[in-house]
């Protein structure tokens, strides 16, 4: 499933980069994440707990920050399973000025497998960029409003 799109936020690149790989902001901003430790450098184990549809499942798994050329982009990837089945996903954050702020673009793949698979994949592809999007929401009130 291909995910992708673009938001804007009113503060400056550099102050975007600095939130966008801030763990404590991972943390706070990810729908479902409940747990996030540092495994090595740019490396995590996470807890999430995703439900979809009738299907509700805790997952674990790595969660790492690659391709980091600040402050302008970077590579995050996600491989977890859980009793709900698997989801392996990776995407591309570009951070770009624009005007006094910045344009910050989104792609990534995600595959799931097991139960959750079953939802189709058409409900997926709006529930993944749902999530996300909940998560530029969080971003945005986290850098005191967006553009």
């Amino acid at each position: 499933m291909r995910v992708d799109g673009k938001n804007t936020f009113a503060a400056p690149v550099e102050t975007v980069w600095k939130q966008i790989i801030d763990p404590a902001v991972l943390r706070r901003c990810t729908p479902g994440l409940k747990e996030l430790k540092e495994a090595g450098p740019d490396t995590y184990q996470a807890t999430l707990v995703i439900g979809i549809a009738a299907v509700k499942g805790t997952y674990a798994g790595t969660l790492a920050i690659t391709e980091k050329r600040a402050p302008t982009h970077c590579k995050i990837t996600l491989d977890g399973t859980g009793g709900a089945g698997f989801m392996k996903g990776e995407g591309t954050i570009d951070l770009e000025p624009q005007g006094g702020g910045t344009l910050l673009t989104w792609a990534g793949d995600l595959q799931v497998g097991g139960l959750i698979a079953g939802v189709g994949q058409r409900m997926l592809g709006g529930i993944g960029k749902m999530l996300i999007g909940q998560f530029f929401k969080c971003l945005e009130e986290n850098l005191g409003g967006g553009a």
